[in-house]
């Protein structure tokens, strides 16, 4: 039973009343069709996170009545409510509803599969990997809003495995899994504009790495720290980033063989250096001669670099060179063609907006303001949930190249587009 304390939050009041344990509370949460882990229900009970799924919102609310934002909020003993008891599932399926009938009934599949073992089964362990494998697919084609809830759950998911007792053969491919998903929560970070949290998760992700021992994860952890402090306007830790992970990439040839020098290049770009830029573009270039995809690569999205992704880096490396206008046109023209069919497996809209800006960048050094503004108007036309902070700042990039090209009067119209759209980037997701 809940032992007699102060509650921190309506919830846990709430909880308390009913006079159950926690374990009994995810129980009865997924036999109405909710997923949650008895750690992530006790972190909301306590204050600790804030952050719940679509899904999660709604069987709360049917449990005990009160909207999200209710239970979450700090318990005040005068203001104590009754439980309501939850309401009847109407099993009602109507028009435009059955895919979140379907996503409720699979992960209610799942939550009963992973509950039903005392250690986690090949088919246990197949459904984690699934889950992570398509989180991270999803990731650059769908907005962060869509994805985040469903990311930070299956984070928390590993991590309670970890915590528990499992078989020593899992142990590793956990550790994976937590690598990964603490990558891609890194990205998740710099994409909401804050490296500092970014940073945090990409340290535990080397960590998980770390117990792995996967040279090729460790690598990628280095690309995203490299990432992260490149758009941070931290050049020079991001080409240390980038040479710290090329040792793992050279024992892994996977991908990041790829990523790391092509990231190292255009952080040298930033910095102002044409020779190092150019040296570490030849040196990407040269790896796929000896790449071969590692199951990190087979996770396919944000876990693997792409011929795509890399036109894309080099056009925005060469756009901060003046004397590079000619080959960061063609390779910008080159990138945003790539990124043209959005049905293409590599296909992500970040990267669609960062080849458009450096097409734009390269008209503008080149003279051609109207041409600029053809490139920039898909980026500037995106929605809010599609302005990550990467977008925003390549947008920026753009103004400021306007700025610099002594025709900024004839671009005022452009300039001032782009103010409106930075002034609103992506920030909060909807509760």
């Amino acid at each position: 039973m809940a032992g007699r304390y102060s509650p921190k939050t309506v919830l846990a009041h709430l909880i308390q009343r009913r006079n159950q344990t926690y374990s009994e509370i995810v129980a009865e949460f997924v036999e109405l069709g909710g997923t949650i882990t008895e750690r992530h229900l006790r972190r909301l009970a306590s204050g600790e996170r804030a952050g719940t799924t679509p899904q999660t919102r709604r069987t709360l609310q049917r449990m005990f009545g009160k909207p999200v934002e209710e239970l979450l909020a700090p318990y005040v003993p005068e203001q104590a409510a009754q439980v309501v008891p939850a309401p009847a599932a109407s099993g009602r399926i109507t028009t435009g509803n059955e895919m979140e009938v379907l996503d409720m009934a699979a992960s209610r599949a799942r939550a009963f599969a992973l509950a039903a073992q005392s250690g986690l089964g090949s088919e246990a362990m197949e459904q984690v990997y699934d889950d992570v494998r398509h989180v991270a697919k999803a990731y650059p084609q769908r907005p962060l809003p869509e994805i985040l809830g469903q990311l930070v759950e299956t984070q928390d998911l590993v991590f309670a495995l970890l915590e528990s007792r499992q078989r020593p053969e899992h142990l590793r491919q956990l550790y994976f899994l937590g690598g990964v998903t603490g990558g891609l929560l890194a990205k998740a970070s710099h994409d909401l504009g804050n490296p500092h949290a970014a940073l945090t998760q990409a340290r535990t992700a080397f960590l998980c790495a770390d117990n792995a021992d996967h040279h090729g994860l460790r690598a990628w952890v280095r690309g995203l720290q490299s990432l992260v402090s490149y758009w941070a306007g931290n050049p020079h830790d991001s080409v240390r980033y980038a040479q710290l992970g090329a040792g793992y990439a050279e024992q892994a040839n996977s991908t990041t063989s790829v990523w790391l020098p092509v990231s190292e290049a255009r952080a040298w770009a930033a910095l102002g250096n044409p020779e190092a830029t150019r040296a570490a573009l030849e040196r990407a270039e040269e790896a796929w001669n000896s790449v071969r995809n590692d199951d990190l690569d087979d996770m396919g999205g944000l876990c693997t670099f792409g011929r795509n992704r890399q036109l894309y880096y080099a056009a925005d490396a060469l756009a901060w060179l003046p004397g590079e206008v000619e080959q960061a046109e063609r390779y910008s023209r080159q990138a945003v063609d790539a990124y043209t069919d959005q049905n293409h497996p590599e296909w992500a809209f970040g990267d669609a907006a960062g080849s458009q800006a450096a097409m734009a960048i390269s008209r503008i050094a080149s003279g051609e303001l109207d041409g600029a503004a053809d490139a920039i108007a898909p980026v500037l036309g995106l929605p809010t949930e599609r302005r990550i902070n990467g977008v925003v700042h390549s947008a920026r990039r753009v103004h400021q190249a306007l700025r610099q090209s002594g025709r900024a009067e004839d671009a005022r119209e452009l300039q001032e587009e782009i103010e409106t759209f930075t002034r609103t980037p992506m920030q909060t997701y909807p509760r």
